[in-house]
């Protein structure tokens, strides 16, 4: 584990390694990609448009909607719980690239550009992710500790499958924003250059979701509080990245909204409470400015900020006060227990732990080390790399306490842990070839650096669970759904006369992809009275019956659970299993698919 250990390295005076050849070190690189994007994932994607979850199948939907003429400032889902539609709180700020990469490819891909568009667009922005790491882990730590990062990326399973081929949701985008945001803001002495362009990233990630914000908000505290601290010196970095947050998120808003809403509030996009926190910290760093030369003590520059927080509190609170409650304030319970909180990327480390102990371990336990490694380094490492290993060191622990508590709080602190391992495995190498660094020392880094590598957890996880003579292996439920959620599997349905489709709720997206059909529910939370039309529907046969009439349903879908599983309620298995045949249900032949669907018989 990390200890002062990792502060023993220093030049080596031994010969060149094998680790201090460019070629070997760009070799790991490529051997690290081709493991993370190689053809065999892009297959799925390219073959059968098999996406790897419902957000990007739903992200895909709105881009096909925007090219087929749908307002850009409409995003709406039309097909979601026909006839009236579902609102989203998506942004079109991430449909455009994907939008546009269509555009370009349809010359040459024509009705398979949509498949390899969603096949190619992940992996791109992994390689602006990748430019970014590069530039920053090199001027922190040197040339090769930037290229070690880059092949601690492609061992960090939870990064790569943000950015794996069909991951077209807006997540990837957000590790970028804010992985550049904390680059900015870690070099040695950032001037209102970088704080500005540290704000307009906070803006673009604010705008896309808000799922960010408590790294927007750790960022600001930062600036703040070197202001505070530090006076004149610090100003430009908080005025320029307090004024660009306000400029960029107005104008963003502005930009996606229809002017029809501006004053409508919303507590899970950007919209007018979000937009007066922003603008009040615009408003604290431009008076910051005019008064510069009377705030000339702490005390005075901390009695400004904490006057500029308690505008930002009061006036949100007067502004959306129901937003105090979180982005589901006002969520029907039913809905709360019976969805919400069974989502697992909602659910907290120990809720996800036993029962996906390789992919938590690989996503949780670099995260932690390379947070005591940069706490390490910050407090006593080099002079030069304290300041930046700090703010390394905060990210990482607000992915740790955030992540603790909802999975999804690892996803955009995932991006950093490449940083803390490029600076920890070029410490060991180093020290590997230092006369003077004992065998602990050595050790105790190079441990540091191996637990910073996602695979190496997930391959001692997966252990345990290794197949046995004697141990019956259960039925693998994800290839199962796998092969439910494809353009094949679905094609025999998409033949059908055009109708409402009741299915499980985390089907909806997949089916409004692949058929021209409708759905009653998805897995979003504006959704409320689909949602409950769901989870109530598959209750038993009775509810399921009264629901379709309800909702005008002329298909029923479901997808057959693993052995074992109810596939989140009894009455999915036993329809798929033929366990129960409503006789007011006529099956539809789906040859070669696993999926089971039914027409409604009109009722007499």
């Amino acid at each position: 584990m990390p200890s002062t250990a990792l502060l023993a390295a220093g030049p080596s005076p031994a010969p060149r390694s094998l680790f201090e050849s460019r070629p070997v070190l760009w070799g790991l690189v490529a051997l690290g990609l081709a493991g993370a994007f190689g053809l065999s994932h892009m297959l799925p994607v390219l073959r059968d448009l098999v996406l790897p979850d419902t957000d990007d199948a739903m992200r895909l939907v709105q881009v096909r909607d925007l090219l087929a003429g749908q307002s850009w400032f409409d995003v709406g889902q039309h097909r979601l719980l026909p006839p009236g539609g579902s609102s989203m709180h998506w942004s079109r700020l991430v449909d455009l690239p994907i939008a546009a990469l269509i555009l370009i490819l349809r010359p040459f891909a024509g009705a398979q550009a949509d498949a390899v568009a969603a096949a190619l667009w992940p992996p791109l922005l992994f390689g602006l992710y990748s430019a970014m790491l590069f530039v920053g882990a090199r001027r922190l730590s040197g040339e090769r500790a930037a290229l070690l990062a880059l092949f601690a990326a492609t061992q960090t399973p939870l990064l790569t499958s943000l950015f794996a081929p069909g991951r077209i949701d807006h997540h990837n985008v957000q590790v970028c924003a804010v992985l550049g945001l904390a680059l900015c803001l870690m070099r040695p002495a950032p001037g209102w250059r970088e704080g500005a362009a540290a704000g307009a990233l906070a803006a673009l990630s604010l705008a896309v979701g808000l799922e960010t914000l408590p790294f927007i908000a750790a960022a600001g505290l930062l600036v703040t509080g070197a202001w505070i601290l530090s006076g004149e010196r610090a100003l430009g970095a908080f005025l320029g990245f307090a004024a660009a947050l306000a400029a960029g998120s107005a104008a963003l808003f502005g930009l996606g909204t229809t002017p029809a809403h501006w004053g409508a509030p919303a507590c899970d996009a950007l919209s007018p409470p979000w937009l007066w926190v922003a603008g009040s910290a615009g408003a604290t760093a431009l008076a910051a400015a005019g008064l510069r030369r009377r705030l000339l003590r702490p005390e005075t520059r901390l009695a400004l900020a904490a006057l500029g927080g308690l505008a930002i509190a009061g006036g949100f609170a007067a502004i959306a006060p129901a937003c105090l409650d979180g982005p589901f304030a006002g969520m029907p319970e039913t809905i709360r227990q019976g969805w919400l909180l069974k989502v697992r990327e909602m659910l907290p480390l120990w809720r996800n732990l036993p029962e996906f102990p390789g992919e938590i371990l690989s996503a949780f336990m670099p995260l932690l080390v390379g947070a005591l490694a940069a706490t390490v380094l910050a407090l006593r490492g080099p002079a030069a790399q304290r300041r930046p290993q700090g703010i390394l060191a905060a990210a990482l622990w607000l992915g740790v306490g955030l992540g603790t508590l909802q999975f999804r709080g690892l996803y955009v602190a995932s991006g950093f842990v490449a940083l803390a391992a490029g600076a920890v495995l070029d410490r060991g190498l180093a020290m590997l070839r230092t006369p003077g660094a004992g065998h602990a020392a050595r050790a105790a880094t190079l441990a540091a650096g191996l637990g910073l590598i996602g695979k190496l957890w997930l391959a001692g996880a997966a252990v345990p669970s290794l197949p046995s003579p004697t141990k019956p292996q259960a039925g693998n439920g994800e290839s199962t759904w796998s092969h439910c959620t494809g353009r094949s599997a679905m094609a025999a349905l998409a033949a059908q006369p055009p109708g409402t489709v009741l299915a499980p709720i985390d089907l909806g997206p997949f089916l409004l992809l692949h058929t021209p059909h409708g759905v009653v529910a998805a897995p979003y939370h504006r959704n409320t009275v689909g949602l409950a039309a769901a989870l109530e529907g598959f209750r038993d046969a009775a509810a399921l019956r009264r629901v379709a009439a309800e909702r005008q349903v002329a298909y029923i879908a479901v997808c057959p659970p693993s052995e074992g599983a109810d596939g989140g309620a009894p009455l999915i298995g036993d329809l798929a299993r033929r366990k129960v045949a409503p006789s007011w249900l006529e099956p539809i032949p789906m040859p070669d698919s696993p999926l089971k669907i039914w027409r409604v018989r009109p009722q007499p």
